[in-house]
């Protein structure tokens, strides 16, 4: 049996269970934050209380309670929120390793950025993801993780360094998956590392008859919000491949840095309104950032009346540059159909995908790499041939 096409299938149920349980572990971060910032004083008075909440869902009327440090007495049964974060990392970097390590020659390396082997790439993909927990744990636990103003501007000036980085030695489309595991990898090792351990010794030293400390508290409190304003980021990064014009900019590690500002503004924006405040400006300010870079990487027109080539001419350029995957039986190594089903191996498929051909060319995202070596000269064909509106002839 074909090894791509079972690694299409290993691809897909593997995206599967990561969708599923990120969607766990991210709904359940953000309603234990949000019901943090929602607590009311506990009207019985009660001083091992910090807060508690009513509500209703489901049918049902609930009364949460959280303990400012422990109860007096560790409850029989406890239930413990984990295996959601593991199990969205270990499927999310079996997907990385699937398609950007194990087809890294496609999707990792960009000769026209850095010439790597795919090993190479490889390894310094593998020590990024290491160094950017590594770095940023240091600094949670330096005298700077008692500071939260300090703290956040090292994780600003660590991402800025993280997507230069990146951006300059992957592919734009590797770079920003490449963030994107780095920051999934930072916010699973919190759970791993910090939360989870730290609760184990709380209830240890209940187990113990002895007064959990109250820093495990403190920690598991400080990497949880971290988490929360790392998910929308991570969201945009997962999706990312789908959109070309982000990546494919020579300024593809500003737009990261973009896309990142404005997700952290629209989370503060739910913060904020858990505190029953609405501010508005937040995610104005958000739309703004988006719609500057919308703007300023529009890929420029052909100008109008520029000499559209013949069809045959474009048809040409179809099957030297783009027909070894995209066809009804690819020639490329590792594709066993052609790439969202866009085949451009039949004139009327050509014709039919001209707009999306036209996106594809002008942002410089295909072929990946530049693996087919199509020219500038070839490009601004096809643009001109998309913009005399794809003629037949």
């Amino acid at each position: 049996m074909d090894p791509a096409y079972l690694a299409e299938w290993a691809n897909l149920l593997i995206r599967w269970l990561h969708l599923i349980t990120g969607i766990a572990w991210i709904g359940t971060s953000f309603y234990f934050i949000g019901l943090d910032n929602q607590l009311d004083p506990p009207r019985d008075g009660n001083p091992l209380v910090k807060g508690e909440q009513w509500s209703i869902h489901g049918g049902g009327f609930y009364h949460k309670q959280k303990y400012a440090n422990a109860p007096a007495s560790l409850p029989e049964k406890l239930h413990w929120f984990k295996w959601e974060a593991y199990w969205t990392w270990i499927s999310g970097f079996g997907l990385f390793m699937l398609i950007y390590w194990g087809q890294a020659s496609t999707y990792l390396v960009d000769p026209a950025v850095m010439d790597l082997s795919p090993g190479v790439a490889v390894a310094i993909s593998a020590a990024m993801l290491v160094a950017g927990w590594v770095v940023y744990d240091l600094a949670c636990r330096s005298k700077w993780g008692e500071n939260e103003t300090w703290l956040s501007a090292f994780g600003v000036g660590l991402l800025v360094v993280a997507a230069f980085a990146a951006c300059h030695i992957f592919s734009g489309r590797g770079a920003f998956l490449q963030i994107g595991a780095m920051t999934g990898t930072i916010m699973v090792a919190n759970v791993a590392m910090v939360i989870i351990p730290g609760q184990r010794k709380m209830v240890a030293a209940m187990q113990a008859g002895q007064v959990p400390d109250a820093k495990y508290g403190r920690w598991g409190k400080q990497r949880s919000v971290h988490n929360t304003y790392l998910t929308l980021p991570v969201l945009f990064l997962m999706i990312s491949p789908h959109y070309p014009m982000t990546w494919g900019s020579e300024w593809n590690w500003v737009v990261l840095l973009g896309i990142t500002l404005a997700g952290a503004l629209v989370r503060q924006f739910f913060v904020q309104r858990q505190f029953g405040r609405n501010p508005l400006a937040l995610p104005a300010a958000a739309a703004v950032v988006v719609g500057v870079m919308a703007f300023a990487l529009m890929p420029a027109r052909t100008p109008a009346g520029g000499p559209a080539p013949a069809f045959a001419e474009v048809e040409g350029i179809m099957a030297a540059r783009c027909a070894s995957c995209h066809a009804a039986r690819p020639t490329q190594e590792g594709f066993v159909e052609a790439p969202k089903g866009v085949r451009l191996d039949e004139p009327g498929q050509i014709r039919r995908w001209a707009q999306s051909i036209r996106q594809q060319v002008a942002t410089e995202a295909m072929p990946p790499g530049n693996l087919t070596e199509i020219t500038a000269e070839e490009r601004a064909s096809l643009i001109a041939w998309v913009a005399a509106g794809a003629p037949r002839e």
